[in-house]
């Protein structure tokens, strides 16, 4: 039950920080203009030195040798999702099939993961360090990728998406360690970076329960619970049963099996309203999709690592 009961807490934990944002923004303690920049603050900056702090304090190359392989992983997870996002949205109505399949397929893959391996271990876990080298792709494939399912283009890998902070930062922290130079970076710089790393979870979170007090009055009374039931069994329920079924199959090792279980329970990324609006897509319905995930994970993602601990552990 201990996986079970610390995801609990881990998921319960950002659902409370995500309502106190919604608090802030209805009793207009927060402005709607702020939750721009503040996003700015914690995906280019907060997260960047969070990342680059765990790395250069808990990554060693000699006790994990196969660091490399963990990215090929994301890869070889990210076409089995793509796969069953292709088939299950289908199952959804041609209206919002777009949207649907947008959701399913761009998870929580950084944030969610983030809280609920530090809470089953530490905050300085080497598990954390893997989740960053198994992710490492992840954010500029999102921006670069995320037009297709509007019809659009793709777009052209600019070196600003590309070389994005989270990759930069990731990618400087593991040469650090790789030539034993993290040696020579000052404490204070890395206790403030850790510091200003700290926020980012919460900032996130306190900006994804904005946003949704802002898109809940902007689509008040059009729920669409046939679609959002649907979304939800698909996303927090089907997905990870399909995955742990196949990591049984090939039983890779511990760390890459929690983490890719993870990955394929937890609800949309944060960002999928905005850029389904960006896009041209309906953005009320992401909101609910995401909504109801959020909170169904509640249940559904501890539910879901207890049924993987039966079949693995440390």
């Amino acid at each position: 039950m201990t996986l079970f009961m610390t995801s609990f807490t881990a998921v319960a934990t950002l659902l409370t920080i995500g309502i106190v944002g919604f608090w802030l923004l209805s009793r207009r303690i927060l402005i709607e203009n702020l939750l721009g920049p503040l996003s700015v603050l914690a995906i280019d900056i907060a997260l960047p030195c969070l990342i680059f702090v765990n790395i250069l304090q808990n990554f060693t190359p000699d006790d994990q040798p196969l660091w490399w392989s963990l990215p090929l992983w994301w890869i070889a997870f990210t076409c089995v999702i793509a796969l069953l996002t292709f088939f299950s949205s289908r199952m959804s109505a041609r209206a919002f099939r777009r949207e649907f399949g947008f959701a399913l397929f761009f998870h929580n893959g950084i944030f969610f993961p983030l809280a609920i391996l530090a809470e089953i271990f530490t905050a300085n876990s080497p598990f954390l360090v893997d989740l960053f080298l198994f992710t490492l792709l992840y954010p500029a494939f999102f921006f670069n990728t995320a037009p297709l399912f509007f019809g659009k283009k793709l777009r052209s890998l600019g070196i600003k998406r590309l070389f994005n902070p989270v990759l930069v930062a990731t990618v400087l922290a593991i040469s650090l360690r790789l030539t034993d130079l993290h040696v020579i970076v000052p404490d204070f710089i890395t206790s403030g970076l850790k510091l200003i790393g700290a926020m980012a979870v919460p900032l996130l979170m306190i900006i994804l329960g904005g946003n949704i007090f802002i898109d809940m009055q902007k689509s008040a009374g059009t729920l669409n619970l046939r679609e959002t039931g649907k979304f939800v069994l698909i996303k927090n329920i089907i997905f990870p049963l399909i995955v742990l079924g196949v990591l049984i199959l090939l039983n890779p090792p511990y760390s890459v099996s929690l983490i890719v279980m993870i990955q394929s329970a937890v609800p949309p990324i944060t960002a999928v309203p905005i850029m389904t609006e960006r896009e041209g897509g309906n953005r009320a319905i992401v909101d609910q999709f995401i909504v109801a995930s959020f909170l169904a994970s509640l249940v559904s993602l501890p539910l879901m690592l207890a049924l993987f601990g039966r079949f693995f552990s440390p």
